[in-house]
């Protein structure tokens, strides 16, 4: 049933990339676990570095294919296993196939976590979005994680973190703090690559933190 319900988001996903995406990629959907996982990660937007934002891919379109330096901080989670770090660490982005990436996303799976951006539309490079766009895909958003009904969900950044829980949200502030909504335990982490890799470890403790304690 979650399977039938998420693949309705994937179309709606699809549709809005053309309003607010780059028309020359796909949108992003999704990955990992969908029956109430230990965790939801919720990332802010993908670009087209994720290979499966390119029309001619022919596998999962799901965060971060293609990419490395995301899959050394979702190993440090336990969200992926040393072996599946270490194979995705010997290719190259490009060497990444449709079924390596279903390999990838079934060892998440395996670990109880879902990894979702709050945004699907695929953008050319890294600009920032601004929060109008990021506001149209909340709704969305919240239906899928009331569809997977993961135990904790995990909002990286000061953006994503203020849209989904529609109150200003500093992480620096409010670091090992839940807010409850909609039957879901929010926790606003620091963003762990990108310009927000200096926090990493910020992101990596407060996540283990949750983990240990509930």
């Amino acid at each position: 049933m979650n399977q039938g319900t998420l693949r309705k988001y994937e179309a709606i996903y699809d549709d809005m990339q053309t309003e607010y995406g780059d028309p020359n990629f796909c949108s992003i959907h999704f990955g990992g676990c969908t029956e109430r996982p230990k965790l939801a990660l919720v990332f802010m937007n993908p670009t087209a570095r994720n290979i499966a934002t390119h029309p001619d891919w022919q596998g999962l379109r799901a965060p971060w294919v293609g990419t490395k330096n995301v899959w050394s901080f979702l190993c440090s989670i336990d969200a992926i296993s040393k072996e599946t770090l270490a194979a995705i660490r010997s290719r190259k982005g490009a060497d990444w196939s449709p079924e390596f990436a279903t390999q990838v996303y079934d060892d998440v799976a395996a670990h109880g976590v879902f990894i979702t951006n709050l945004a699907k539309c695929t953008q050319k490079d890294a600009r920032p979005l601004p929060d109008r766009v990021f506001e149209q895909y909340r709704e969305y958003l919240m239906g899928e994680l009331a569809c997977v009904r993961p135990e904790q969900v995990i909002l990286f950044g000061n953006q994503v973190s203020s849209i989904v829980l529609q109150q200003k949200i500093s992480v620096s502030q409010c670091r090992k703090s839940n807010y409850q909504k909609a039957g879901l335990n929010f926790w606003p982490v620091y963003y762990p690559v990108g310009n927000g890799f200096m926090n990493v470890d910020k992101a990596i403790e407060d996540i283990c933190f949750i983990l240990a304690h509930y």
